[in-house]
């Protein structure tokens, strides 16, 4: 293929190219006879020929055209025209960008006939040639692509009447601007002059313009393909005036600059010529206009002193810069965040703790600890106004409503809310913005959020922040250590802005299912808060409150009668949830609103609806969890135990039993490596005291195999707090007394026979009574725990506290 290129540029490898005529020096090879400029063409041509693929340039009929071959496949091409007595070959431009060779669908269907008229080899194998343009031809089919392209061609028949007053009237036009654009414009030789002055075909004319206007390659195409004279010469003479005018344009601005300046340096002149541009467009009126606007919100941003020196110091570089360098877009975009900044617009807080506690409540349920805590920061806030905004992080389950806490809080204090998710975060421009040195560079987030929300001190919720992560581009939680730091972030700088930014003011909220996977000086910068699972009466509870009546309004029942009572509710949470939060729980109230809604919509429910506990196996289908109840009568071996899970408690069966063997303990039930060695506790603790419940050491420890298994064996276990559970069972098996009816246990044991204290209290004593349990025994050490639990909710449970598992096992066993 072939492609025009430029005289400075240096052919590359696998392209061919036209070179100029100049460039024939050397020995030329004359392939034929003749070949001169104004030999007499053959009338005939061939039915089918070669076709050569030109790349970005068009080639005319009647002219001279010099050409680099320098492809293999090309150079066969020419190999195989020159054996051929009227060395002919069809020329057509490519379409577009291809990759190797072109096919038959990527060149054009209107090329011109070509006759070699010269050609010498080059040292690098490169055939150099000098072709002249023949005719127009139209690609009618191609007949094979390989080695090269071979059409069968058509001629075109110019049409079109050269003897009116018209055509004389373009052909002079056209020849008088060309003639002109010669003498005005140093790309075109002057030998061109001479030519047109003596061409006076109408058709060769046009062409021979054509091929010297600085055209794409679909506009010369589309000159090529056109066959009427007339309408030919009209095409090209709007676009050589175009070409006119635009030259015309650019001496115009030169010697504006050269009037103004004179002999300066280049590139004050390159400036000068910039601005002479700038005032044809009519842009420096307006860019004062700017200027004069970024000056006012510089003064009126009420930013520092360092911030105001910085942001007029950039003023003045923008002022200097040229709109069309690069640096002018970045300048303008950083005076943009720093004049947008709230640097000094603070919103006025609700100091009114009695209405924020209103708003707390009626937002959520539960949460006393948080709420009590921000209610003591309006407090003290009514009595200190400078006072540091707090850094709390609530840590809990996924749906225990911590995001949503943080938008109640906002409310609470009537400031502006902003969310910042961290989940996935490696990056630490993420939180410290980009240096300006890169490109599309932005400051952090945080910095994002302030002039999102437009105050300096609103409530920022940095959420997720236990999975944030680190790589090469930095450590996420160590960028964090500044923005949550009361003593540091009153100068906290962004990469972006370079000048120091007063954090102080803002409430920091962050919320974390998991507080161990934080950064352990991040954690200490921070009020942790424990947001645990809600307890079954809490669910009831939220979602009489909440989640119903917003389930209702999303379905469209609002005008329905619809009633679903606690007992319903309970079954939903017991039957068809699992979790410490309420998400899917309200997933299961708004499935049961969209069946309403359906009934509704096909006018089988118009009178009131009550959803009962029975009917939830209609409308969700069969339960999906089956609630684990307490037993009455307990056989040997097995004791009731009592677990923390992260949809809140449960209780837990803890089945032993024996058999004869050789000593040995098998456990089963996806036991962790904690809650086996508290098995192995309990097993050497009662054959260290064997003779104090008439237990035979040798027949039971030494001839007999004890296997103790949890069911449930596909849920992993783990903790120490089953102990006293694990010492009960295995008392039992060995002693031959069942445990305790509706007696459930919980407390780490220890060799010594201890009783320490656990975790999780209020979810197992709830999780207790719902399953039935009356009587539940505790680790003295937890009595304390119990406090946080209401009355209300211990009505008809019985508490004993354990110090020793001698005293566990007297409230744990049957006479």
């Amino acid at each position: 293929m072939s492609q025009e290129r430029d005289e400075r540029d240096e052919p590359e490898e696998g392209q061919d190219e036209p070179i100029l005529p100049a460039q024939f020096g050397g020995t030329v090879i004359t392939v034929g006879s003749g070949g001169g400029e104004g030999e007499e063409l053959p009338p005939d041509l061939p039915a089918e020929l070669s076709v050569l693929p030109l790349k970005n340039t068009v080639l005319f009929p009647f002219l001279l055209s010099p050409l680099l071959v320098n492809t293999p496949a090309s150079q066969q091409l020419i190999d195989e025209v020159l054996v051929r007595p009227d060395r002919f070959l069809v020329c057509a431009a490519i379409r577009h960008e291809v990759e190797g060779a072109p096919r038959a669908d990527d060149v054009y269907d209107v090329g011109t006939v070509l006759r070699v008229v010269k050609m010498l080899k080059f040292p690098d194998d490169s055939y150099r040639l000098l072709v002249q343009g023949v005719a127009r031809v139209r690609l009618e089919s191609f007949s094979s692509e390989e080695p090269f392209l071979r059409a069968r061609i058509a001629p075109m028949s110019e049409v079109g009447d050269l003897d009116t007053v018209e055509v004389e009237a373009l052909t002079r036009n056209l020849s008088q601007q060309f003639g002109a654009l010669v003498a005005e414009s140093s790309r075109l030789s002057d030998d061109l002059q001479v030519l047109v002055a003596n061409l006076d075909d109408p058709s060769k004319l046009a062409d021979l313009v054509a091929s010297n206007l600085e055209l794409a390659v679909p506009g010369k195409q589309k000159i090529l393909e056109t066959v009427d004279v007339p309408e030919r010469l009209r095409r090209v003479l709007a676009h050589l005036t175009k070409e006119g005018q635009a030259l015309e344009i650019e001496t115009e601005i030169k010697e504006k600059v050269q009037n103004e300046m004179g002999k300066t340096q280049r590139e004050y002149m390159l400036r000068q010529q910039l601005e002479a541009i700038r005032r044809e467009l009519g842009e420096s009126e307006d860019g004062e206009e700017n200027f004069d606007r970024f000056r006012e919100r510089i003064e009126s941003s009420g930013m520092t002193e360092e911030a105001h020196r910085q942001a007029t110091r950039e003023l003045d570089r923008l002022m200097q810069t040229p709109p069309a360098a690069a640096e002018h877009s970045v300048i303008r975009t950083y005076l943009e965040w720093m004049t947008e900044l709230p640097w000094s617009n603070a919103s006025e807080d609700r100091l009114d703790v009695v209405e924020a506690r209103r708003i707390l409540d009626e937002d959520h349920y539960g949460l006393e600890k948080v709420k009590d805590r921000i209610v003591e920061f309006i407090a003290v806030l009514s009595l200190k106004r400078d006072l540091k905004g707090p850094i709390l992080c609530f840590v809990g389950p996924p749906g225990t409503g911590k995001t949503s806490l943080g938008r109640s809080i906002a409310r609470a204090l009537d400031r502006e809310f902003a969310r910042i998710s961290l989940g996935g975060v490696r990056d630490e421009a993420e939180i410290r913005g980009h240096r300006r040195t890169y490109v599309g560079a932005m400051p952090g987030r945080i910095v994002q959020s302030l002039r999102k929300v437009g105050t300096r001190n609103p409530v920022l919720l940095l959420d997720e922040v236990d999975k944030v992560g680190s790589d090469g581009r930095g450590d996420t939680s160590s960028a964090l250590l500044e923005v949550l730091d009361p003593e540091q972030n009153s100068e906290f700088s962004d990469h972006y802005l370079e000048v120091p930014f007063d954090l102080s003011q803002v409430v920091f909220l962050a919320t974390a299912n998991l507080i161990d996977p934080v950064h352990a000086a991040l954690r200490d910068r921070m009020e942790v808060i424990e947001l645990p699972g809600y307890t079954l009466e809490e669910k009831v509870e939220i979602a009489r409150r909440f989640l119903l009546p917003r389930q209702i309004e999303r379905n469209g029942i609002g005008n329905v009668d619809f009633e679903m009572p606690d007992q319903t509710i309970v079954s939903l949470v017991e039957r068809y949830t699992r979790e410490a939060g309420v998400r899917n729980l309200e997933r299961e109230i708004g499935a049961v609103c969209r069946k309403i809604a359906r009934r509704v919509a096909e006018g089988g429910e118009t009178d009131a609806v009550c959803v009962d506990a029975e009917d939830l196996f209609e409308l969700l289908g069969p339960i999906k969890f089956e609630p684990e109840l307490a037993e009455e009568d307990l056989q040997p071996g097995v004791a009731v135990g009592l677990a923390w899970t992260p949809s809140g408690g449960d209780i837990l069966f803890v089945e032993s039993t024996r058999m004869p063997g050789q000593g040995e303990l098998k456990l089963t039930g996806s036991l962790g490596d904690v809650m086996r060695e508290s098995v192995e506790a309990a097993r050497s603790w009662l054959r260290t005291h064997a003779d104090d419940f008439g237990i035979d050491p040798i027949k039971h420890f030494d001839e007999r195999d004890i296997h103790l298994h949890v069911p449930s064996g596909a849920v992993p276990k783990d903790g120490p707090s089953a102990g006293v559970a694990m010492v009960t069972s295995l008392a039992s098996i060995l002693t031959g007394r069942t445990a305790t009816p509706r007696t459930a246990m919980t407390g780490e044991i220890t060799l010594r026979g201890k009783v320490l204290p656990v975790g999780g209290i209020k979810e197992k004593v709830l999780a207790a009574k719902r399953a039935g349990i009356e009587r539940v025994i505790l680790p003295e050490k937890n009595r304390r725990d119990i406090e946080e639990i209401s009355d209300e909710l211990l009505e008809g449970l019985a508490l004993s506290y354990v110090g020793t598992i001698d005293e566990a096992l007297r409230h744990t066993l049957s006479p």
